[in-house]
């Protein structure tokens, strides 16, 4: 086996897995001794920092006549109104408080598997990673969405290359405020935020197009360049996170790296098995999150799907020659 031996403590040797362990529970038991615990020797690198005890998510929570505010805290130390001067033992109140909130500095490993989630708009419902699962975690269902060569903006080297508006067909329009900018996928708790507002496409007239909105607002007659071509495409979508072993297999075998293991590791629990088969909208990965990936995957079809119809516009001319 290869260990990543580009950091001293990453090593397996007795002093990384005996030593320095023991070392580190010893001193978080000095820690909460009154007076002793302020000992310089006795605090990690980031434990000498301190942030405010109550993040802006909690100050909402408590409002601000609560006792905790203004007060500074560390991961197990915190000063008191009384006496300002010493510090004592205090429990992170997870999960209204999280430790990652409290002291930036500390973080989910960039390593770590949390909960899936997938770039729907680069999956090809090849169902690589149906197959990789060994616990049968995820299934096929169908979504309307917005395939990856759609994405493409007016301008952009690669428009032009993805579908074209059908009657009968599926349409999407961007919205402008989508609240993606003030979505966090590691410690959300509900699905991400829609990016189009989708219709049906009831008829095709030169540019405009009547469609029929999804979401039961109505019919409307918009120009086709407002809107973008949408499809209804069988995805992965349903994912049972009650069997899920958070290998990351579906991950490696997918083609096209649309499947990420985000950093979420809360969120994930209920009071019945059925409140853990999370939807494709649960899972979801907004393009913007990982847009350099996304605009790989984009310039890869783009070009494939140039260099077939000059196949094709090469096949016609020849068959108009003879």
């Amino acid at each position: 086996m290869k260990y990543n031996t580009g950091h001293p403590r990453a090593t397996p040797n007795f002093r990384n897995l005996v030593i320095r362990p023991m070392w580190m529970t010893l001193k978080t038991a000095l820690r909460t001794v009154p007076f002793l615990g302020r000992l310089n020797f006795l605090r990690n690198s980031y434990h000498g920092e301190y942030e405010k005890m109550v993040d802006p998510v909690t100050m909402e929570r408590v409002g601000e006549g609560h006792p905790s505010v203004g007060q500074k805290f560390a991961a197990d130390r915190e000063t008191s109104q009384i006496m300002p001067f010493l510090e004592r033992p205090v429990t992170v109140m997870y999960p209204y408080e999280r430790l990652e909130d409290l002291e930036p500095w500390l973080f989910v490993p960039g390593n770590y598997n949390g909960r899936i989630g997938v770039i729907w708009e680069t999956c090809t419902a090849c169902k690589a990673c149906v197959r990789a699962c060994p616990n049968d975690c995820l299934h096929m269902t169908s979504e309307v969405r917005v395939d990856v060569l759609d994405t493409a903006e007016e301008g952009d080297e690669w428009h032009g290359y993805g579908n074209d508006f059908e009657e009968g067909g599926f349409a999407a329009r961007p919205r402008e405020e989508t609240g993606a900018e003030d979505f966090d996928l590691m410690t959300a708790h509900a699905a991400a935020p829609s990016e189009y507002d989708f219709a049906e496409v009831i008829d095709l007239t030169g540019d405009k197009a009547t469609v029929r909105w999804m979401d039961g607002s109505g019919v409307e007659t918009l120009d086709t360049s407002d809107l973008k071509p949408a499809e209804k495409e069988i995805v992965s979508g349903r994912i049972d996170l009650g069997r899920c072993m958070f290998c990351g297999l579906c991950m490696e075998a997918c083609p096209f790296e649309s499947f990420f293991m985000t950093n979420e590791y809360d969120g994930m629990s209920g009071f019945s098995r059925q409140d853990l088969w999370m939807d494709a909208d649960r899972t979801r990965v907004l393009p913007s999150t990982h847009k350099e990936r996304v605009d790989m995957e984009l310039a890869k079809r783009a070009q494939k799907e140039k260099q077939k119809r000059e196949r094709k516009a090469a096949k016609a001319k020849a068959e108009a020659e003879a």
